[in-house]
């Protein structure tokens, strides 16, 4: 795991604590936790988002996109944006470039995620919630994945924009991804805006 610090729920009193604190201090770790990815694209670290930076990036997109979608239970898609990548608390970033199986790296986020939420008087539903987003069964499931990979091209052309990366590669991959028309469309406008470096 690449991070700008350790988790600091090692540091707490657990005697003295509550477990929301104990979770707290778990998932606040993610503002911690580089998203690697752009890292091992040669982002300086400086510049580089964090995986709770993309976590907001993709529930605000739900916010945005929600009114588009009224067929959807609007608060249980923002609750799978937000849960959907908590496990990398203890995990990191996994990206292809570690060579982890995906059934691995399912089983280890679980593990977290079970570690950070067992301990709540909602950690249940909670949990049920990473499980509906991984299982993408439900229609809310599915859009929250479509916005998640859509955030990660809008991340990319906002580096481009900065002169960073050429988002070239990124527009592609994630463009073949989608299924929404409402996404389809919005992509369509992030590639007239395009700036290949």
């Amino acid at each position: 795991m690449i991070e700008k610090a350790a988790i600091p729920v090692h540091l707490l009193d657990r005697e003295k604590s509550s477990p929301l604190i104990a979770a707290w201090f778990e998932i606040v770790h993610l503002k911690q936790v580089y998203r690697k990815g752009w890292l091992e694209r040669g982002i300086a670290p400086e510049l580089c988002e964090s995986v709770a930076d993309h976590t907001f990036g993709n529930a605000m997109l739900c916010v945005l996109l929600l009114d588009q979608h009224p067929e959807l239970d609007a608060g249980r898609v923002l609750k799978l944006a937000l849960v959907h990548d908590i496990g990398e608390a203890y995990v990191g970033d996994i990206t292809p470039n570690d060579n982890v199986a995906p059934e691995d790296k399912r089983q280890r986020e679980s593990e977290a995620i079970q570690t950070i939420f067992e301990k709540l008087p909602n950690g249940d539903q909670l949990i049920a919630h990473w499980y509906e987003y991984e299982a993408q069964e439900t229609a809310e499931a599915k859009i929250v994945k479509q916005i998640d990979r859509f955030e990660f091209a809008m991340q990319a052309s906002v580096y481009e924009h900065q002169g960073i990366v050429d988002a070239s590669a990124f527009l592609d991959h994630v463009e073949q991804q989608l299924t929404s028309p409402v996404l389809r469309e919005e992509m369509s406008t992030l590639r007239k805006i395009h700036k290949p470096q």
